[in-house]
């Protein structure tokens, strides 16, 4: 961790810190388990982008942890076991007789993957290297049938009172259900039961899998006794939350800003955690405080959801942009901002990338900020932001939109590099590395263009003058220059400069001169920068075109 602390993941880790060791129970846990940062998911389908902002978090403070000496650990969660309680749009209509069982006994929709939970969990996780986050991968499922929960199973049942006692107080209505959900032994349903009775000498729970209990599923009927250990069923999944924290170690879990409402989840689970469990629940709660939740990640404004299929997919998104930008994106923002982005909305991509950019020349001291603070808050961004291990040296760097124009002029990536290299942006003798992240910022500009460009920025050179093309004769006489001025240039900026100068010289508007030259270029009346459009085409191409005027 830096001497001076600069970035809210370092912050967090040292607040963990300092919690852990003026707190007798989180110390020892610690010393045994490490620092335990803890996330979970629903597989419940398509899991949205929004989820990798927690991901990303808790990431984030696992490694600022390892950085500052502590033993971080990021797990990560499936909770799979939770039940089917709607059906995906995109989903066969086959699957609603599954309704009410839990993910991880629903097949897979695809073949190749253990259930539907693994599916839809694992096409994220399967892109957890390409994000650089770093976790350690659990079923929960699996924890409850390894007899993980047995310990917390039974305290929470022996205190049933004690639980109605909290859901009672903080939503100010009758709770009168048993605080545990058996697997239906007939019809494998455990949406639809209903647990009655507690044998506490015997360590059984008396249940029924109702056939109305639920609107989105129809239990069997089926009545019985069942031992509540090792995978026969679960915790409702507030209570759950606080069983997960003391069984598993957890010193630092966040979550949404809706579980952190007043009577919303985080209040229930901290209230179990501390009156029933006896144990400190994770940063940012305490035992009297349930602290706050980070912010949402929206796409337009609009929070994503999994079950209503809202939202970009996590994977989706991974296969066409940069994980490591949209790594930087998250770990720059902080935690209780939302960050509402949009790859389809004009220069929310370019503006992100020019951003990423900036930081890596600041972290390499190739632009200079005045504030320290600030200075170091980029440094620390772009450490926390990096995949793999940091260069040794500053990436040769080519804007997005530069990119992006290069690699329709040039059709593909070497004829992108060429011409890059005669307009002096790059030079002849590219190294090897230098290549690779060319070639990878080209890769990210081709999919930008193919998938969320706006048109402004997508464009098909012209070989012959547009069919009824009219200009002036002034306006013809200056552009009819424009082949001797690019061959007489030797920068964009000073090619840009001749322009104005041409066009006081012909006495014509500069907006008429500029269309013109789209006009001929690209049969439209816009188009991208027209000096590096220009030098990008190169002087041939240029002169066959304009030479026809």
């Amino acid at each position: 961790m830096p001497e001076k602390i600069v970035h809210w993941a370092d912050q967090i880790a040292n607040e963990v810190k300092e919690r852990v060791e003026n707190d007798e129970v989180l110390k020892k846990t610690a010393r045994k388990l490490g620092y335990i940062v803890l996330d979970e998911k629903t597989p419940s389908g398509v899991i949205h982008i929004g989820s990798g902002r927690g991901w990303v978090i808790h990431d984030a403070i696992a490694k600022a942890m390892r950085d500052a000496g502590m033993k971080g650990r990021f797990i990560l969660s499936s909770d799979d076991i939770d039940p089917m309680d709607k059906l995906p749009a995109y989903l066969d209509k086959k699957f609603q007789k599954y309704m009410g069982m839990p993910f991880r006994n629903i097949p897979s929709p695809v073949e190749g993957y253990d259930s539907y939970a693994d599916y839809y969990f694992m096409q994220c996780v399967e892109k957890f290297e390409e994000w650089g986050i770093n976790a350690e991968i659990e079923s929960t499922g699996k924890l409850y049938e390894s007899g993980k929960f047995n310990a917390e199973i039974k305290e929470i049942l022996d205190n049933s009172e004690r639980v109605k006692t909290i859901f009672e107080r903080i939503y100010g209505k009758p709770y009168d259900k048993l605080p545990f959900n058996a697997i239906c032994e007939k019809c494998g349903r455990i949406g639809t039961t209903l647990a009655s009775k507690w044998d506490r000498k015997n360590e059984v729970v008396s249940y029924k899998c109702e056939e109305n209990a639920v609107e989105w599923a129809k239990g069997c009927g089926h009545e019985g006794d069942i031992s509540p250990y090792n995978g026969n069923g679960k915790l409702p999944w507030k209570v759950e939350w606080a069983a997960k924290w003391r069984s598993l170690g957890v010193v630092c879990e966040l979550g949404g800003k809706d579980h952190f409402t007043k009577k919303g989840s985080r209040e229930v689970s901290v209230a179990i955690s501390n009156e029933v469990l006896d144990y400190p629940p994770p940063y940012p709660s305490t035992r009297s405080s349930i602290g706050q939740g980070y912010e949402f990640f929206t796409i337009s404004g609009k929070k994503m959801s999994t079950s209503k299929g809202q939202g970009v997919g996590f994977a989706e998104i991974s296969n066409i942009l940069p994980p490591r930008i949209l790594r930087y994106l998250l770990v720059r923002t902080r935690i209780h901002a939302v960050v509402d982005f949009d790859p389809y909305r004009a220069n929310d991509l370019i503006l992100l990338f020019d951003r990423f950019d900036a930081t890596e020349r600041i972290y390499f001291g190739k632009e200079k900020l005045e504030n320290e603070t600030d200075l170091e808050n980029q440094k620390r961004i772009y450490e926390l932001s990096h995949i793999k291990e940091l260069p040794e040296k500053m990436p040769v760097q080519i804007p997005l939109s530069l990119a992006g124009m290069v690699i329709q002029v040039g059709f593909n990536e070497e004829g992108a590099i060429k011409i890059l290299q005669d307009t002096g942006h790059l030079p002849k003798d590219l190294s090897g590395i230098d290549q690779h992240y060319v070639m990878e910022r080209l890769h990210d500009a081709r999919n930008w263009i193919e998938h969320f460009a706006t048109d402004d920025y997508k464009f098909i050179l012209q070989k012959e003058l547009p069919a009824g093309l009219k200009l002036s004769e002034d306006v013809k006489s200056a552009l009819g220059e424009i082949p001797k001025l690019l061959k007489e240039s030797k920068d964009e900026k000073e090619l840009h400069n001749k322009f104005y100068e041409l066009c006081q010289e012909h006495n014509i508007e500069v907006k008429d001169f500029f269309k013109g030259a789209y006009n001929i270029l690209l049969n439209r009346d816009k188009g991208p920068r027209l000096a590096a459009f220009l030098m990008a085409v190169g002087h041939r191409r240029v002169s066959e075109l304009f030479g026809k005027i």
